[in-house]
């Protein structure tokens, strides 16, 4: 589905799901509006996409989303450039990983601000605009860790429990509305992120690893389609419906088990 004049704001942009969606939406027609905390690794993705899709116009803003300030930052810069915004997609996202009470508890407020509070302000700051319209679409990145409780990654599925639950009623409400609002639930998938949060030798990012490209792909097919949820890959759906037709004391077990270090073994 190719879109001329039309304009999608990404967040997290500069690598991973973020990039690959980013090289979607350039290759269906959309102007660009890319954020990222990392000025440098931002910079260095815009130019890859200009070299891909010449007649693509990009819009770049590196911002830190762990600020209270972020979200209002990033809509005024919009206002500013009197840009319209027509697809909005939340995808930065960070973790924190460990027993809770071992770990920092600034890294977890930042975590809370980046994944949801952040997340949730751009939402409602940009749907104004949307339902006035009467059309957009939001496309809020959650996890397959929504579904579940999971020791050693409380806070970060916690959060994620957030986006989803977040995003679906939203699009409940919005129905009818013109503005449709899909969660993505990508499960371990094969970027920077296990890297950055220190995460690569446990057990869920040992096995075999979804490619962003593809997670991105799903991801847009779902949004256009107005899908509310999506959850990427066969082997992550029947795992998502495993967990709700299990003992809760059961889920929790099995997801502690995959986030220990493979070395604990």
């Amino acid at each position: 589905m190719s879109v001329k004049g039309k304009t999608a704001l990404i967040t997290g942009a500069s690598s991973g799901i973020g990039f690959e969606l980013s090289r979607i939406f350039a290759k269906n027609g959309y102007d660009l509006v890319l954020v990222s905390q990392n000025e440098g690794n931002l910079n260095k993705a815009v130019s890859k996409l200009r070299e891909q899709n010449g007649s693509t116009r990009i819009t770049h803003l590196p911002v830190d989303l762990s600020q209270l300030s972020s979200a209002q930052e990033i809509y005024s810069f919009i206002k500013e450039k009197s840009i319209q915004v027509d697809v909005l997609i939340n995808n930065a996202g960070i973790q924190v990983y460990g027993n809770f009470h071992e770990t920092i508890l600034e890294d977890n407020v930042q975590l809370m601000y980046v994944n949801m509070f952040t997340l949730t302000k751009l939402t409602r700051l940009f749907l104004d605009d949307m339902v006035k319209r009467r059309d957009g679409k939001i496309l809020n990145l959650a996890s397959t860790g929504a579904f579940q409780p999971c020791p050693l990654n409380a806070v970060y599925c916690a959060s994620k429990a957030f986006v989803l639950h977040f995003s679906e009623g939203i699009a409940e409400e919005l129905r009818g509305s013109g503005v449709t609002v899909t969660a993505l639930c990508p499960g371990a998938t094969r970027t920077n992120f296990a890297k950055r949060a220190k995460i690569e030798d446990t057990r869920m990012f040992s096995r075999s690893l979804m490619d962003a490209g593809k997670v991105a792909e799903i991801g847009y097919s779902a949004l256009m389609k107005g899908k509310a949820v999506a959850v990427a890959g066969i082997g992550n759906k029947l795992m998502t419906e495993s967990i709700r037709l299990s003992p809760r004391s059961i889920v929790t077990k099995l997801g502690r088990q995959l986030m220990i270090r493979t070395k604990s073994f």
